[in-house]
């Protein structure tokens, strides 16, 4: 079996997966989030170890502890500072969906020279302007790193840290690609952005394949055990390699805290402004494969307010049987930006906003608003890729929705094929792994994770998208004031 380990935004999970492709065993353990002032979003990084620690004994637990591999995908953008040689972290790391970089990125003087070289907008959901903003604020921290005693990196880097006890330090391609300090034409760390957010070559970690082994895990560590490291990426370019869309045009959205849809563009960086990302989708025998990303920061998370802060559900699957409680929205538009508006429009002042309020307005119209807004939120983004689907791979928790399902079939005018298996990030950081210690072929893999339900068109629904369009120029324009 492969050992993946998910280490997601609010919790970690991990999964034994056969050789057969079958999901054997899965663990999950949540880990707070830390929110000290309005549009801070902070992590304990020793939180994030805990529970990975924890999902893991869940699986060895249930199944042993006979791994061939282990793989590794992670939240992406979030970046922490920990001790080179105890792996203690020394701050809290700074999360993606943290907004405080937003006057540090008013006061570079970048141009459009950043998008040329990374492929992302500057914005301060990537790390870069997180490091500069630590540095800038925590000078105990900052001189450590300048130092040495101290590195830098993504959730991937921690982890592996962790996992050999200090011995490697190491990203993958696909990881490197967020943090807006990576050069993706030449598959290197940027010297030009090195030097404009004042960050150290030597802080960062070594740019390596997102498939192979890159070190073994320290029994001391990891509960007795020395089980080879083999596989690498960020989580929503993990989903894409777990959809296997390994072809020019394959496309996935995967729905998790937040919406994250890629699509495969081969050997070529499509670096275009038109409010999308352009990123490593995986490197493999030094071979960089590419994908256009379009963020939508909220969209599960939407769901987790309704539930934790509205109240007007106890759990998250209650959403669909609340909004099948009416027949149509009853004229209410809900605008998730919740944590700032993505793409395509990167407005990280915008806040949430819900238009058609009546006296008649009900929890369920509220609930049906909130999954069309997960499906407008993803139509725009498809829009702004200018592309034509023949059809589109979905995963994450929320794409066991039924409902919401039907409603992005409908709004793309597009079949939308469910999997049998919606584990797609955890299951490619397995992939990646397996194929890292001679498991599987990639022709194999096409053959692991089969379609299980489809979503044909039923509906027109392009009034109710030109409503969406308009409530969102209203919500920027308040944003604006």
């Amino acid at each position: 079996m492969i050992l993946a380990i998910d280490a997601g935004t609010t919790g970690v999970t991990a999964l034994a997966v056969s050789s057969d492709g079958a999901i054997k065993a899965r663990g999950y353990q949540e880990f707070p989030q830390h929110y000290p002032q309005p549009g801070f979003v902070e992590h304990d990084l020793n939180e994030i170890w805990s529970a990975t620690l924890a999902s893991v004994k869940q699986v060895f637990d249930q199944v042993g502890k006979d791994f061939q591999a282990i793989g590794i995908t992670n939240q992406r953008e979030t970046v922490g500072v920990w001790d080179k040689r105890t792996t203690e972290p020394n701050c809290p790391a700074i999360v993606w969906q943290d907004r405080r970089t937003t006057e540090i990125l008013a006061e570079l003087d970048a141009g459009s020279g950043v998008q040329r070289i990374t492929g992302l907008p500057l914005d301060p959901y990537f790390s870069a302007s997180k490091l500069r903003w630590i540095a800038k604020n925590d000078s105990t921290t900052w001189n450590k790193v300048i130092s040495g005693e101290s590195v830098v990196g993504t959730i991937d880097t921690f982890l592996i840290a962790k996992l050999t006890a200090g011995a490697v330090h190491v990203t993958d391609a696909s990881n490197a690609s967020r943090t807006q300090l990576f050069d993706i034409h030449s598959g290197s760390w940027s010297e030009e952005l090195l030097e404009l957010f004042e960050i150290p070559a030597s802080a960062l970690a070594q740019v390596v394949d997102s498939s192979g082994v890159v070190g073994t895990s320290n029994p001391e560590a990891f509960f007795g055990l020395s089980i080879p490291i083999a596989g690498i990426a960020g989580d929503q370019q993990a989903a894409l390699f777990g959809q296997t869309q390994f072809e020019v045009g394959g496309a996935k959205c995967t729905y998790g805290t937040g919406a994250f849809i890629l699509q495969n563009t081969g050997s070529v960086a499509l670096v275009q402004d038109n409010g999308l990302i352009t990123t490593v989708a995986w490197q493999l025998n030094n071979q960089i494969t590419y994908a256009n990303e379009g963020s939508v920061f909220v969209s599960g998370a939407a769901v987790q307010w309704l539930r934790d802060e509205l109240k007007i559900i106890s759990k998250a699957s209650e959403i669909e049987e609340l909004a099948l409680t009416v027949s149509d929205n009853g004229g209410v538009v809900f605008v998730p930006a919740l944590t700032g508006l993505g793409a395509p429009y990167w407005i990280p002042d915008a806040r949430g906003t819900v238009f058609g309020l009546t006296r008649g307005t009900e929890r369920g119209h509220l609930a049906r608003a909130t999954l069309e807004a997960l499906a407008f939120q993803v139509r725009d983004v498809f829009d702004a890729m200018n592309t034509t689907l023949s059809t589109l791979r979905v995963d994450g928790g929320a794409s066991a929705n039924n409902l919401l399902m039907q409603i992005q079939a409908d709004l793309l005018q597009t079949p939308i094929q469910r999997p049998k298996h919606l584990e797609s990030t955890g299951l490619g950081a397995a992939y990646l792994a397996g194929l890292g210690v001679g498991m599987w072929s990639i022709d194999q893999l096409k053959t692991l994770n089969p379609v299980d339900s489809q979503f044909q068109p039923q509906q027109n629904l392009t009034s109710d998208y030109l409503r969406w369009k308009n409530a969102v120029s209203a919500t920027i324009a308040f944003a604006n004031q």
